[in-house]
């Protein structure tokens, strides 16, 4: 890249009190140029993109440095100088738009506004435009949902009402942090085209602020990698990626699981965590958790030393020379040949059988209640000993099904059997001691008043299995068995950081010995590093225990990585299920292919993948779902697609353990082939197996 940055961050430094935040960072962006910044949580992201649009709250403020943008002192600037930077040439798009939307205001009325607060599009313009920028972002009929209010949005739209904002002005520079982080893969990929898009065609210069390596290759020209508030590495990402120069950044990489890569053992993943900030140690901050420090390391600080005019890194080890000799980045640890799987023929330990939960809601004295589907006629098993991985967009019922199964829910209709014997409607006491669950959000699932310990032993005094002396003593046992100490049970949630206290809940999860863990989006919530250490943490004890594992999770590489097999569910029902390679090298229904292909990769050659699907529109609502079949709405090779296929909007098809000829060409592009039998492989699809072509509202 040539010429003057559009955006010019020099040595700047940030406080919050006695602590610093951010420590000497350089960051230049130029016009049209596309950087993703990444790192762990508290490296200083975040505070880096406030400190750009003077949004610091107190304490925080700029001890130090300079920003410019377009040659202008953003420092310097008055508080109308910089409330006409921001939106007019400098816009933000936040994690979370429904905390950004006002939701007692029309979209159409927050929209104008911000649109005529920079006078660009005043009067009569400012709703045209408002109109023509939800065109663009791909809101359908925008002239009608301009009306809407934020909630009566799905989150990806009101994501993109974000980024229509934020773009309404023609800003020079969007600075989006984790912009994706809360949206299910296939309306992320429709987040992400939308950027990618206006980046080409506007010419947008953006700012893309990630922990999803996948999201950085895919999108990014450059990388910028900052570790305790400090760069330790930046670069072109086809540099990076394939020769990171930083022990961090190749932490990163190898930590990531891999979506075009089978079954495989361990995780890598970078021991200890974080510091905190104003715990910084001496030298390398990151010298405590590398596999390659020198002496040096802990005592001096290395400078972010140039590699080439391009590609900058400050690593002590690799400006003397040396090699980062480990495992090439993202590459998988070899598979454990003797490792028992569960047998085919034994008895399933969890038996689904026409599993319905339907919620009354709404209702009252002039209105009628409405009946909410969200799992309508599930059938699944899972093995002693096996992991079923459970995908699907937010709404289609994942959730609601593991509930049913531990019997926090009643059902509606159908049977739960466990270990043999039916339960959900009788004495729940023999379940709930043999099937716990863990929960996503580690923080909110404990209580801030009880110790570490006194929340551990409440399962073994609720149970009968511990008490006194004895209780404390398992309580020790469980936290070192979850990679804690037993000194950590007198201490509080609030003390732990997300990962350890993503441990905390599994150890809690073990205290009464279950045989089986419904583990709802574990690790959605942690770092990728930290997700690395649960997710073989997770492995480790199913190894050491025999738990199964029912695994829900919208992160398709962490389900391929840890299950056996694999169900997709859509609007309330399982679509495709089948051993996790068959699903992922050759997915029959047109939904599990455009989960798989919309998902980003952490590579920028994956050594396979299907043809990009971005999936349009929402997910129908689960109080009045489609006829036929659910999916037929949003199906890149149904009625949409192929009008004459009204198969699919009259007649449900049925989920079908084998097919009775063979299909044609599969979705992937591979030979044609019959389906596994045996239960093996299911499918519920009028044309399974059909190729997506380009056309309809699919793109490849």
């Amino acid at each position: 890249m040539s010429g003057t940055p559009l955006l010019d961050v020099r040595d700047l430094s940030v406080t919050f009190g006695a602590v610093t935040a951010v420590d000497g960072l350089s960051v230049q962006v130029r016009s049209g140029e596309m950087v993703g910044i990444v790192g762990e949580s508290g490296s200083g992201k975040s505070v880096t993109a406030a400190s750009i649009l003077r949004m610091l709250t107190p304490p925080g403020r700029v001890v130090s440095g300079s920003i410019s943008y377009a040659g202008r002192d953003v420092l310097a600037m008055g508080e109308a100088e910089v409330r006409e930077l921001r939106g007019s040439a400098i816009s933000m798009v936040f994690q979370d738009p429904m905390s950004s939307l006002n939701p007692v205001l029309r979209v159409q009325t927050q929209l104008v506004e911000a649109l005529q607060a920079h006078g660009k599009f005043d009067g009569a313009k400012a709703q045209p435009r408002a109109v023509e920028m939800l065109r663009r972002v791909g809101i359908p009929s925008p002239e009608t949902r301009i009306r809407d209010y934020p909630h009566q949005f799905s989150g990806g739209m009101r994501q993109r009402t974000m980024i229509a904002m934020g773009l309404g002005n023609d800003p020079g520079l969007l600075i989006a942090d984790e912009p994706t982080t809360a949206l299910d893969v296939t309306i992320q990929a429709q987040v992400l085209e939308v950027l990618r898009r206006l980046n080409q065609e506007l010419g947008t210069a953006i700012v893309l602020i990630t922990h999803n390596m996948g999201i950085v290759a895919e999108l990014c020209q450059r990388v910028v990698v900052m570790y305790a508030g400090q760069v330790v590495e930046e670069g072109p990402v086809d540099q990076i990626f394939a020769h990171p120069d930083h022990p961090y950044t190749e932490g990163l990489l190898r930590s990531v699981p891999r979506l075009d890569s089978s079954r495989h053992g361990r995780l890598y993943s970078i021991e200890g965590q974080p510091p905190q900030p104003g715990s910084v140690p001496a030298g390398c901050p990151f010298h405590p958790r590398c596999a390659y420090r020198i002496e040096r390391c802990a005592s001096e600080r290395p400078p972010l030393a140039e590699l080439s005019n391009i590609h900058l890194s400050a690593c002590w080890v690799t400006q003397a020379g040396l090699e980062l000799n480990a495992a090439p980045a993202g590459k998988p640890a070899e598979a454990n040949p003797d490792a028992q799987r569960p047998s085919a023929s034994a008895a399933p330990l969890l038996q689904v059988r026409g599993l319905v939960k339907h919620f009354q809601v709404g209702g009252g004295l002039l209105r009628r209640a409405e009946t909410v589907h969200a799992v309508d006629g599930v059938d699944l098993e899972v093995g002693a000993g096996e992991t079923l991985g459970l995908v699907g967009e937010s709404g289609c019922g994942k959730s609601t099904l593991g509930r049913v199964v531990l019997g926090v829910y009643p059902p509606t209709a159908g049977s739960v059997f466990f270990d043999g014997v039916e339960v959900g409607r009788g004495d729940q006491s023999m379940l709930r001691s043999q099937a716990q669950m863990i929960f996503q959000d580690p923080f909110g699932s404990l209580n801030p008043r009880l110790t570490v310990g006194q929340m551990v032993a409440e399962p073994l005094q609720v149970h009968g299995l511990a008490r006194g002396a004895a209780a404390t003593e398992r309580v020790a046992e469980l936290l070192e068995m979850v990679g804690l100490s037993r000194r950590h049970a007198g201490r509080y949630p609030h003390e732990f950081s997300g990962g350890q206290r993503q441990r905390i809940g599994i150890a809690r999860a073990l205290a009464a010995g279950p045989k089986l863990l419904v583990a709802d989006e574990p690790v959605s919530a942690l770092d990728v590093s930290i997700q690395a250490q649960i997710i073989n943490l997770l492995q480790d004890l199913q190894d050491r225990l025999g738990l199964s594992y029912l695994f829900i999770a919208h992160d398709l590489a962490v389900v391929r990585h840890l299950s056996d097999r694999v169900a997709v569910m859509y609007l309330g029902k399982v679509v495709e299920t089948a051993p996790t390679e068959a699903l992922f090298a050759k997915p029959l229904h047109p939904y599990t292919l455009s989960l798989i292909s919309a998902a980003p990769v952490a590579d920028l050659k994956p050594a396979s993948r299907p043809p990009r699907i971005v999936l349009q529109g929402d997910l129908p609502s689960p109080v009045r779902p489609p006829q036929g079949c659910r999916f037929h709405t949003r199906c890149p090779i149904g009625p949409i697609a192929h009008p004459e296929r009204t198969i699919c909007i009259e007649q449900e098809p049925q989920l079908s353990w084998s097919l009775s000829q063979p299909i044609g060409r599969r979705l992937d592009g591979g030979p044609s082939s019959t389906a596994g039998t045996n239960g093996e492989r299911a499918v519920a699809c009028h044309f399974a197996g059909e190729a997506v072509t380009a056309g309809g509202r699919s793109r490849t």
